[in-house]
Order: C-alpha cells, then sequence, then structure tokens
C-alpha cells in the first residue's frame, strides 16, 4: 500500500515535465520560469514544511499524517488543470508541495519498524520503486492525454484517483508498533527537538558525505527527469506522446537498478558495511559516459537505449541512502531523520536542478549560436555534479561502521 501511494506521489509530482513545452506555448513563459516552477518554488515548500510534518508523525499517527497529505497533493494536482496563468499554476504546484512532504517522512518510519536493519535496505528499495513506476506512468499518461485533449486535462485525470485512494488507504492500513524490528515498543511522543535531531545526524561525518552525495546525484536526477523530454522536442522532434512512451519503457531499467541497489546494498554489506556506500558511488561513477551519449548522439533511438543505463545505474542510490538514514538515528528519530534527508536532498537535487539547467539553457541560447540545443548543452555540463556525488559517497565509507553503531546505541 506504500507503494502505491508513492507511485501515486511521483505521478503527480513528475507529470510537470512531459507537459513543459505545452505549458511554455500556452501560458508564455521561459525555460527559467518553468525551472523555477518544477524546482526551487516547490522545493522550497516541499522541504521546510516536511520537518515538522515529520516531527508530527514521530509524535502520533503516522497514517493519519499520511492520509492527509495524500488527499492534499492529489486535490491540488488536479487543481494544476484549472490555471489560467503561470501563477495560478505556481499555487497550485505549492499545494502539491506541501501535501507531498508528508508523504514519504511517516512511510520510512513505518517500514523501519517493519524490517530489520539487514533487510531494511531491500524494504526500502521496493518502496522507491514508487520513482520510477509513478514517473513512468506520469510521463506515459501525462504524454498521451496532452495529445488527445490538452495538459489541463492531463492534471485533472492524473489528480483525482489520489483522493479515492486516500479514503482506501485510511480504512485499510494498519501502522506496525514503533520499534518492531528491534523487539522493542514504545509509544507514540515525546520525540526529540528538531534542533537536537539535526545536530546529532550532522555530527556523523557519513550522514554529511551520504547526504550531499545524494543530494548532488538528485540535482542531476531531477534536471534530466524535467527537462528531457523538452530536450528531445526540440534536438529530435519528438511528440509528448512518443517521448511519453520513450520514458515509460526506460522506467523498467530505474525499477530494476531501485531494487537491485537495495538488495546488493544488504547482501554485500554481509562482508563489508561500507558497500552500502561504495556501491552507489561506482554506479553513478560508471553511469557518466552513458548519460553524455545519451544527450548528444545524433539518433534519437540509439541515444536512448544508451541512456537506459543511466537510467538503471542511476536509481542504485536510494536503497542504500534511505537505509543508512535510518539506521543513524534512535526509534523516535526515524520520521524527522527522513525528512532531513529528504531536506538536503530536495532543496538542493529538486530545488536547484531543473532550475540550474534551466538558466543555463536561457543563458547558452541568449550568448552562443547554439539555438535549440541550448538545453541538450545545459544538461551535459550538469554532469560534473554526478562525479562529485559519486566521490562523496566513497568518502562517506570511511567512518560508516562507527556512525551506525551509534544510531544501534540509541535504539
Amino acid at each position: 500500500m506504500l507503494v502505491v501511494v508513492y507511485i501515486f506521489n511521483f505521478i503527480d509530482r513528475s507529470i510537470l515535465g512531459i507537459l513543459v513545452e505545452p505549458i511554455k506555448a500556452d501560458l508564455g513563459v521561459s525555460d527559467t520560469a518553468m525551472g523555477f516552477l518544477g524546482g526551487i518554488a516547490f522545493a522550497i515548500f516541499y522541504t521546510f514544511v516536511g520537518i515538522p510534518i515529520a516531527r508530527m508523525a514521530d509524535n502520533g499517527s503516522r497514517l493519519n499524517v499520511l492520509t492527509v497529505s495524500l488527499a492534499l497533493w492529489s486535490g491540488a494536482t488536479a487543481l494544476c488543470g484549472f490555471a489560467l496563468n503561470f501563477w495560478h499554476l505556481l499555487g497550485a504546484r505549492i499545494g502539491v508541495a506541501v501535501g507531498e512532504a508528508g508523504g514519504s517522512p511517516p512511510s520510512h518510519s513505518m517500514i523501519s519498524d517493519m524490517f530489520p536493519p539487514e533487510k531494511r535496505a531491500t524494504a526500502l528499495a521496493i518502496y522507491a520503486l514508487g520513482i520510477p513506476i509513478g514517473t513512468m506512468l506520469g510521463n506515459l499518461g501525462g504524454g498521451w492525454i496532452n495529445e488527445a485533449f490538452d495538459w489541463r486535462t492531463a492534471f485533472l485525470v492524473v489528480g483525482a484517483p489520489g483522493l479515492v485512494l486516500a479514503v482506501i488507504l485510511r480504512l485499510t492500513l494498519r501502522e506496525p508498533p514503533r520499534g518492531a524490528a528491534e523487539g522493542v515498543q514504545i509509544k507514540s511522543g515525546d520525540a526529540p527537538p528538531v534542533a537536537e535531531v539535526f545536530k546529532y545526524l550532522w555530527a556523523r561525518k557519513s550522514f554529511r558525505y551520504l547526504s550531499l552525495g545524494a543530494a548532488l546525484h538528485a540535482f542531476v536526477g531531477y534536471g534530466i527527469g524535467y527537462w528531457i523530454p523538452a530536450m528531445y522536442s526540440r534536438s529530435h522532434g519528438m511528440g509528448t506522446a512518443d517521448m511519453g512512451t520513450a520514458l515509460f519503457y526506460l522506467g523498467f531499467a530505474s525499477i530494476a537498478g531501485t531494487f537491485l541497489g537495495g538488495y546488493m546494498g544488504d547482501k554485500f554489506a554481509k562482508r563489508d558495511i561500507r558497500w552500502y556506500v561504495w556501491l552507489p558511488g561506482l554506479a553513478t561513477l560508471i553511469s557518466l559516459p552513458f548519460t553524455a551519449f545519451g544527450y548528444l548522439w545524433h539518433d534519437p533511438k540509439t541515444a536512448l537505449w544508451v541512456l537506459s543505463v543511466h537510467y538503471f545505474l542511476g536509481a542504485y542510490y536510494l536503497g542504500p541512502t534511505f537505509s543508512m538514514t535510518q539506521g543513524m538515528v534512535g526509534l523516535r528519530m526515524r520520521a524527522l531523520a527522513a525528512s532531513i534527508s529528504l531536506f538536503i536532498l530536495n532543496i538542493i537535487g529538486l530545488g536547484m536542478g531543473p532550475q540550474f539547467t534551466g538558466i543555463v539553457s536561457d543563458l547558452l541560447n541568449a550568448f552562443t549560436d547554439l539555438g535549440s540545443e541550448s538545453l541538450r548543452w545545459a544538461l551535459v555540463l550538469s554532469l560534473v555534479f554526478n562525479l562529485i556525488s559519486a566521490l562523496f559517497y566513497l568518502k562517506a565509507g570511511k567512518t560508516l561502521e562507527v556512525d551506525l553503531a551509534a544510531g544501534r546505541a540509541m535504539t
């Protein structure tokens, strides 16, 4: 059930990317404005509101927090379809951000109470399958509905079913006891203050490198996810339906990478716990030339096939990152720890990734003769952040064992 909710989360979040070109044509806005809409405007509310919502989840019913959040982001997505100008659309997307801020922190906390540490990366990777599946369905549905009707109808069609799912979620899901996976049961309430949890986590060197590595990885990933449909439209003439279908199939590579990242992390970590961070670091390094090829090659079919390697290896980091964050804190900190991790990941990745690419594209278009090719090269330039991300992940291994031991002691 949590995976299904997360799928709806990413359908509603990602559909904007496939609709960038028709929205630009209808509302008459720039790449910088669209980057703001899909990046920093969303991320500010998503990250900052997520902190108090996560504290509510640590102190009270995680299921209630998740149910209300799902209803809010689904309703706000439907409202996007009624936007008459850029500012209306911005307001509705802020509503989506506020709702989605309450999605992952309570879910991470519940899953961590269901599975012991040695299986947690696999479990959280399975939960993270909501990212590629939701993105796949958002791209496919948004692309085809836009061409059959228009972009407004696409928002209405994908948003409304989430309201029904919220009712089903509340009536069917049972919240696990806190600490069940560790054989300890504690009551809700008395969660540590936000500042205390942040200070504790930031004092762990491996968390600093892990969170910054994930943030820079997401910086590139969100830039790709948001702008790749527009880039293939401008450089290869692909329509939203064809691009939505192509991204749907690429999503299967992300599904495989997301699951294997968690599963192989749990498997290799039996020999050396540092594989939890070595694996995503190495996968990111290996993916770089394939990603560049996917941007630059002249034939779109070949480019997309090669780009599938990026989608596969680029998803390895999710399960291990979520699992290690949960492993470094005590039972009453789990939702808040997830929110802090997602705060760092999203304020940098989601907030700045699409915005950076949009600004660089406009600058290249203004000061060079690249024209419609400016977006392609803006995406290529962003890959330097993937290189730094990989180095951060590899560096996180130096203190990982000590920091995880500190988290077990708090349990």
